[in-house]
């Protein structure tokens, strides 16, 4: 997996620069430059991938059997569910979007309805008012829109 390991870390090294650079074409918002803008996050995660990346190419894992077909599966699922709430996050808004999601993938990962509804609905609602109070950047309402 060595070779394998660093043809990766080098694609995504691209994908942190590409999506580090298209963060930096965001238009200024109304208003005039702030200090936690729209590009903020996707420039974090861009250092963080590229990082990611660099160690990943630098010192790869040592020759490793692929995974069974079970753990394809399960990735499958997230990436199906990663994307159903990046199309739901409009139309129904980020907290029931992100409620969903979250109570989704805990209960996939072995944790109880319950346990998972609670987690899915706590840590929506923090990130949400995380995102509105503290950082002032909207995040849709959706359905919760009165």
């Amino acid at each position: 997996m060595r070779v394998n390991d660093r043809v990766f870390g080098m694609l995504m090294l691209i994908l942190a620069v590409a999506y580090g650079w298209e963060a930096t074409q965001f238009p200024v918002p109304f208003g005039g430059h702030e200090s936690v803008g729209p590009e903020t996050f996707p420039i974090m995660l861009s250092i963080i991938l590229g990082i990611s990346s660099i160690y990943m190419m630098v010192k790869p894992d040592p020759d490793e059997k692929w995974a069974p077909a079970a753990m394809l599966v399960e990735l499958t699922i997230v990436v199906l569910a990663m994307l159903v709430f990046a199309w739901a996050i409009e139309p129904i808004g980020f907290m029931p979007a992100a409620a969903l999601v979250v109570t989704f993938l805990c209960w996939r990962m072995g944790a109880s309805v319950s346990k998972s509804v609670i987690t899915g609905v706590i840590s929506s609602v923090a990130i949400f008012f995380l995102f509105n109070h503290v950082l002032e950047l909207a995040l849709p309402l959706g359905l919760l829109e009165f």
